[in-house]
């Protein structure tokens, strides 16, 4: 181990500080970030930490080392041109003192409270407490995104977006909802191009012309705040723009219909007249979802004409509205990540999200932007 201190991170448990111990693999490779806080969190972390060493080699002329990455999935047909770039860096940790969500620690990452109720349709009305709960939680997921919208630039990793959005939920007392539910390895979604949604973070930098969708949900003091937008990175053609602009417009449409009485089936009928009128699909695999003190709960809010989906909407319930609409297909496949969803033809698809709660008279935008008018960040 180097002994010389550094002001980093700690890749094994997420603190910063002047640490000394550097994975002595790692430098043999070159790669010296690779830093650890003490020799106990390094024997820990050794399971999961010594995968990289794998991709780790030295190729070029001068004998300098350098990392390059593998294919986890040699044998898979990708439907467009973006891929993985493997390892994913080691699963960050959530100080004690902040209250989890009960998925949190369990090595499936399954949440007995949601599974208790699968498969009914009773919507919760939200009472006065809850409904507090769910405003505060929806501001800081709006912070959260802030800090998310300020890393997007060209040649910033994913991965690196995830880190500053976990940091940014420690220091607001949140828990990152995505971490380990259901065994997903990070604190946020990052869905570039033709992911449609639930992209895993990962060490490919962002590139000129990208389409990035942020995925934020926290939880805080026992209740859940979700929202996600898309972003432009660098120059984007006047396709994708487009195809974002319309996204947006159609939640927003969606939007307009929430209030009591109405029924939730409807939404999916105003989005799609919209995004059809445009040339565009709507994806059926994913839909909107209830949300306070359960991370996902009824009602199902689907974003495509012609659904089934049940129930009325009454003041004091909280859900969310996410439609996905892609250029092409509305049908999708998966990555053998078994997380990443992809257009089937490879074309871009885009994404916005906000969660409501329904008033006596109409609704509350919980995660609204504070400023420019809520305007989403492509709209700046």
């Amino acid at each position: 181990m180097n002994t010389e201190a550094v002001a980093k991170t700690c890749i094994g448990c997420s603190i910063s500080g002047s640490f000394s111990l550097l994975c002595p693999n790692c430098l043999k490779f070159g790669k010296n970030d690779s830093i650890f806080c003490t020799q106990e969190c390094f024997k820990k972390n050794w399971s999961q930490h010594k995968v990289i060493h794998k991709t780790l080699m030295t190729t070029n002329n001068n004998n300098n080392k350098i990392a390059e990455t593998y294919n986890p999935w040699p044998n898979y047909d990708f439907t467009g041109p973006l891929r993985p770039v493997y390892p994913l860096s080691l699963k960050r940790s959530v100080a004690e003192h902040i209250e989890r969500p009960d998925y949190a620690d369990h090595p499936l990452g399954e949440s007995k409270c949601e599974q208790s109720i699968k498969g009914s349709t009773h919507i919760k009305v939200l009472d006065d407490e809850e409904i507090e709960g769910v405003r505060v939680a929806g501001l800081l997921a709006r912070q959260v995104m802030d800090v998310a919208y300020s890393a997007i630039a060209i040649g910033v990793t994913t991965d690196e977006v995830d880190r500053l959005v976990h940091e940014a939920c420690i220091e607001r007392d949140c828990y990152p909802s995505p971490l380990n539910y259901y065994n997903f390895p990070k604190s946020c979604c990052t869905s570039v191009n033709e992911v449609i949604c639930h992209g895993i973070p990962d060490q490919r930098p962002l590139e000129d012309g990208d389409l990035c969708n942020v995925d934020i949900t926290i939880f805080h003091r026992g209740f859940h705040g979700d929202l996600n937008e898309t972003f432009f990175v660098g120059n984007v053609s006047e396709e994708a723009k487009r195809l974002v602009k319309t996204t947006w417009e159609s939640l927003q449409k969606a939007i307009e219909l929430i209030k009591p009485g109405e029924k939730y089936r409807e939404i999916g009928n105003v989005i799609q007249k919209h995004v059809q009128s445009q040339g565009y699909s709507v994806v059926k695999s994913y839909c909107g979802h209830g949300i306070h003190r359960l991370f996902h709960t009824a009602p199902q809010v689907p974003h495509y004409a012609k659904n089934k989906a049940m129930g009325v909407m009454k003041a004091g319930h909280c859900f969310t509205i996410e439609p996905m609409i892609s250029e092409g297909t509305w049908r999708d496949e998966c990555w053998p990540d078994d997380w990443t969803a992809v257009t089937k033809d490879g074309k871009l698809s885009a994404q916005f999200e906000q969660t409501f709660l329904v008033t006596d008279t109409g609704y509350e935008i919980l995660t609204r932007r504070r400023s420019h008018n809520g305007l989403p960040y492509f709209m700046d």
